[in-house]
């Protein structure tokens, strides 16, 4: 194996190159989860957020880090996928399982991404994340989710993959 070298580090991304590969982690974690969260209304929990790579919003599963923040070093990843739907939804899980892993972009990172099914929902809080998160929550019927994310497309928002991987992944057909 080659030599690992650094190129560039911020307190929340990393360059790095090994032999001509340069690729990209978070110090701070290799890992982040994703929440298909469905209402026993058979309703799917959204989040919109701007996202600056992209320059627009992007509608999405509710998701976070692992790690990231020194307080929840260490938490297991059902730990951070449940804190997560809270902060972001305002909604805790009674149950929430495990459903898929898989590289997040496996060209540029060695981040993985781990989507779990969260069900038995209880709405505590309004949500909308952390302070300058700045997420609106969207609760939508599995029947009426495509025409949802079609039109989100039509307004140019873009609709993130996950959304289908994670109800592929659950075995949920909408």
């Amino acid at each position: 194996m080659q030599e690992e070298i650094t190129l560039f580090e911020s307190k929340w991304l990393g360059l790095y190159r090994i032999g001509k590969w340069d690729f990209v982690r978070r110090p701070n974690s290799d890992a982040c989860v994703g929440i298909l969260a469905i209402t026993d209304e058979e309703e799917i929990l959204l989040v919109e957020q701007y996202r600056f790579p992209l320059g627009k919003s992007v509608i999405e599963i509710p998701a976070g880090l692992v790690g990231d923040e020194e307080e929840f070093r260490g938490e297991s990843l059902a730990a951070t996928a449940a804190r997560e739907l809270l902060e972001e939804t305002g909604y805790r899980a009674g149950d929430i399982r495990h459903i898929l892993s898989s590289p997040t972009s496996a060209g540029m990172t060695p981040e993985m991404t781990n989507l779990f099914h969260a069900t038995e929902l209880s709405k505590e809080t309004e949500g909308g994340g952390n302070e300058g998160e700045n997420i609106t929550v969207h609760k939508i019927k599995l029947s009426a989710l495509r025409e949802f994310l079609s039109e989100k497309m039509q307004a140019g928002l873009c609709v993130d993959f996950k959304i289908h991987a994670a109800l592929a992944a659950a075995g949920i057909s909408f």
